[in-house]
């Protein structure tokens, strides 16, 4: 990543991809958030062969951002912050490695800020389960289907969405008031 960039990219996965998606898209210097799959060993997957668990798979978001105005480091504390990163293969009730927490790093250097980000997690207490997000190496990203985009945006009244994603949103608009994008800045 080059500091000088205005265009970053951070590849998560938090269980299912349109509360992530939402989630990221409400950050300040987040200039496009993408759901789709990664880390897995199928090529051109879709939605229904990664929701089968055969592929491999995560349902996944590509962040670009402009570091200038919100850091790598930022965006973990969201990510980490937003979801049950001790749950394996699941989060809620969504359940399969297709829903695993992982972070999937471009570089070295945000696999070193990722692997110290987690260990100082685990070391910040000594009750509680260990952070069991998987970090690998991003070898491709696929996008999601046209159906997937905006999901929480052009569903806010399906039951999933006011449920699941809502109350994520409001949790996190709570806890990281300072991330979060006015409306002027987003539009």
């Amino acid at each position: 990543m080059d500091k000088n960039s205005t265009k970053n990219v951070a590849v998560f996965g938090g269980g299912c991809f349109w509360c992530t998606e939402a989630i990221f898209k409400m950050l300040k210097g987040v200039t496009s958030v993408k759901p789709g799959y990664a880390g897995g060993n199928t090529q051109n997957p879709t939605y229904y062969s990664v929701s089968s668990g055969d592929t491999g798979h995560a349902e996944v978001i590509k962040i670009e951002f402009d570091p200038a105005l919100v850091t790598y480091k930022d965006l973990l504390t969201v990510f980490f912050g937003s979801h049950d990163a001790t749950q394996v293969n699941r989060q809620g009730n969504d359940v399969g490695t297709q829903y695993r927490s992982i972070v999937l790093y471009e570089n070295e250097a945000q696999k070193k800020e990722v692997e110290i980000f987690i260990k100082e997690l685990n070391d910040s207490t000594n009750d509680g389960q260990p952070i069991a997000t998987e970090i690998a190496l991003l070898i491709q990203f696929y996008p999601a289907e046209k159906e997937h985009l905006d999901y929480y945006a052009r569903n806010k009244n399906q039951s999933y969405c006011e449920v699941i994603i809502a109350p994520k949103l409001q949790k996190v608009q709570k806890q990281f008031a300072e991330l979060i994008a006015s409306y002027e800045q987003k539009s």
